[in-house]
């Protein structure tokens, strides 16, 4: 039953995630380009109230993605919680009033396809909720490592590959943010009187504002945004996947044939993301540009030309 509840829970988180991703995505085209996690950004969409409306429906998502994270195993909820580029591109073609093409339902199919089939061979189970501070530490200096770099080659690196380092380094954060969140709750009894139990915690302080302000600036960079969506929703899940292995013992099904199935799932979910990465931007970029804003056939449909 347990496993039942974070299904569910996990789809509405994930038709959620996919509201807000479209509004947010729209919005921060619509404010001046600032540098990487400035928080000049976050003020600048503040003073938008759809964009703050957004934000609502993205911290219901979260909730919601706890609560299927304590009902469910991490290798379960965070490979569903790819379903939000599905709806993400439903709810883009609406707002564009358009119905989705062939290369859409084509990327539905492959992207529900793909997970199903995962979940479907994988199984996963087991596991548990805990893990100490020193054991986590290596993932910490790993992702710090990571998001440095990313964000070096973002600064000094070509243009156009901005926003795939930015898009990377989100991905990164949000599959540690997801294990963090499986985990913090068991803590939370604790307080924060003692920071090596309560790590979680303090560790969620740092990773989910960094990760939400690359999400903001991936979506604002723009000119590149089908890999960045494609990246972002690709490595989350695996990410989270081989970090609830590693680090909370879950298991999934492991015979040689159960591999190469579950291989095959994650590569028919991944085609499904990039084609609806690939449309989605097309379908977006067929509604006016809003006064003051960038013209969103360089921003979010084009693929090739710099801003």
């Amino acid at each position: 039953m347990s496993t039942v509840i974070a299904v569910v829970v996990a789809l509405v988180a994930a038709v959620l995630f996919g509201l807000s991703d479209v509004v947010e995505q729209r919005t921060t085209h619509e404010v001046p380009e600032r540098a990487a996690l400035s928080p000049r950004l976050l003020l600048d969409l503040a003073k938008r109230r759809v964009w703050v409306a957004a934000i609502a429906v993205n911290i219901l998502g979260n909730i919601l993605q706890i609560v299927a994270l304590h009902f469910g195993a991490l290798a379960l909820v965070q490979p569903i919680l790819v379903c939000d580029l599905l709806f993400a591109a439903v709810f883009a073609a609406a707002l564009a009033h358009r119905r989705p093409d062939r290369i859409m339902a084509a990327g539905v199919i492959c992207c529900a396809a793909g997970v199903a089939g995962f979940l479907a061979i994988a199984r996963p189970h087991g596991g548990g909720t805990t893990t100490s501070f020193t054991t986590f530490l290596p993932l910490a200096l790993a992702l710090a490592a990571l998001v440095i770099g990313c964000l070096a080659a973002a600064r000094w690196g070509s243009r156009r590959a901005r926003p795939l380092w930015l898009a990377l380094a989100c991905g990164v954060d949000f599959g540690v943010n997801a294990f963090l969140l499986k985990v913090a709750p068991d803590t939370l009894p604790q307080g924060f009187s003692d920071p090596l139990k309560q790590w979680p915690l303090y560790a969620l302080v740092i990773t989910a504002p960094t990760g939400f302000l690359l999400n903001q600036n991936a979506f604002q960079a723009g000119t590149l945004i089908a890999p960045v969506l494609a990246i972002i929703t690709t490595v989350d899940p695996l990410l989270s996947i081989g970090v609830a292995h590693a680090w909370l013992g879950e298991t999934i099904t492991s015979t040689p044939p159960a591999l190469a199935g579950e291989i095959i799932a994650l590569i028919v979910m991944t085609g499904g993301i990039v084609a609806l990465a690939e449309r989605s931007p097309h379908v977006m970029s067929s509604n006016p540009a809003p006064s003051g804003a960038a013209d969103p056939g360089m921003t979010q449909g084009s693929l090739e030309s710099p801003r």
